[in-house]
């Protein structure tokens, strides 16, 4: 993914604070243990030495072996794990910390690459609203409530219930996700306040939880940073069209309520034809039946979201209505 230069230092600087945090707690544990296992410390100390000694005798001599020196090294490792445990403590306890054990909180793999957790902080950075991003990873799949859907009332377009559908509903959110990636994309239609943002939420959630790249915009702000995104920073195009035409999972919610043109439906079957190309998973969430869609934007996108895109219909009373009049005890 492409990064403004002030994008790039946005992101280098969120690695410099989980390196910086991470480094002060290894000294908050280091201090800790000097202080209550003095022995511990020493063996540190002693590997240290030796781990210099073999350093000089490799530049003496090139040719040195090293095999005694990694012995005697693995020796001291096992005995300071072990009084480690003894202690109570892990045995790790006094490893070097990282949130990413891949990259060692670099953002780069040793091939060069951009690690996914440089993905994951530079779709974060985009988000813009920290509070928005707590409220939908405290939406997960575990809090989605089939009560709120009668098991009577049929549907007439699919002549299941409105259980039925939320059921299936959510099975196609939950089967995207394939180990730790994800697979496949969602087009969410149905009418006003039947849990289709709250079903985006889940599924984002889940993404987030396994560390993949995910953006997340109200359909108003997605084609307003699209739109913002189409002038040059820094000297370069802004790097938010490649997140979105990068990112693991892209979610659209309410589809439909932002204002209609000419740049709307060609960016849309831009970022859903680049991601289409590229088999990224993206989430549509709205009010537009496939008939709204097509009169809404075009033909050609109606025939990209039919090909690509699990068609998901929710129906039901307004949940959010129905928990005021209940005074939230549904």
């Amino acid at each position: 993914m492409s990064l403004t230069n002030s994008q790039y230092d946005a992101v280098m600087r969120r690695y410099d604070e989980i390196r910086e945090r991470n480094r002060f707690t290894e000294r908050q544990h280091f201090l800790e243990i000097s202080e209550k296992l003095p022995g511990v410390t020493a063996i540190d100390e002693e590997i240290a030495a030796l781990s210099l000694r073999a350093a000089k005798d490799r530049i003496a001599s090139p040719s040195t072996d090293l095999a005694a020196y990694r012995q005697a090294l693995s020796k001291l490792s096992e005995k300071k794990r072990h009084m480690l445990e003894e202690a109570g403590y892990p045995a790790d306890y006094l490893d070097p910390l990282f949130d990413c054990l891949r990259c060692h909180d670099t953002g780069f793999t040793e091939d060069g690459r951009h690690c996914s957790c440089f993905d994951r902080i530079s779709s974060e950075l985009l988000y813009g609203d920290p509070a928005l991003l707590a409220h939908i990873k405290s939406e997960h799949f575990g809090r989605f409530s089939f009560s709120y859907y009668s098991d009577n009332i049929l549907d007439e377009v699919s002549g299941k219930t409105q259980r039925e559908l939320a059921e299936e509903a959510v099975r196609a959110a939950k089967g995207m996700f394939d180990g730790e990636g994800i697979r496949g994309s969602l087009y969410i239609y149905g009418n006003t306040g039947v849990g289709k943002t709250f079903l985006t939420h889940c599924i984002a959630a889940e993404a987030i939880a396994r560390s993949l790249s995910v953006l997340y915009f109200s359909a108003g702000s997605f084609f307003d940073h699209l739109a913002e995104s189409a002038f040059v920073h820094d000297g370069r195009r802004d790097g938010g069209r490649a997140l979105i035409d990068g990112c693991d999972l892209l979610v659209i919610d309410d589809l439909g309520t932002e204002l209609d043109n000419a740049f709307t439906s060609s960016e849309l079957f831009r970022v859903v034809n680049e991601r289409g190309m590229k088999k990224l998973s993206t989430v549509i969430s709205t009010n537009f039946s496939l008939k709204d869609l097509a009169q809404a934007y075009s033909e050609r996108i109606l025939s990209r979201i039919t090909s690509d895109y699990t068609i998901i219909r929710l129906t039901g009373e307004d949940i959010r209505i129905r928990k005021k009049l209940s005074g939230g005890r549904l």
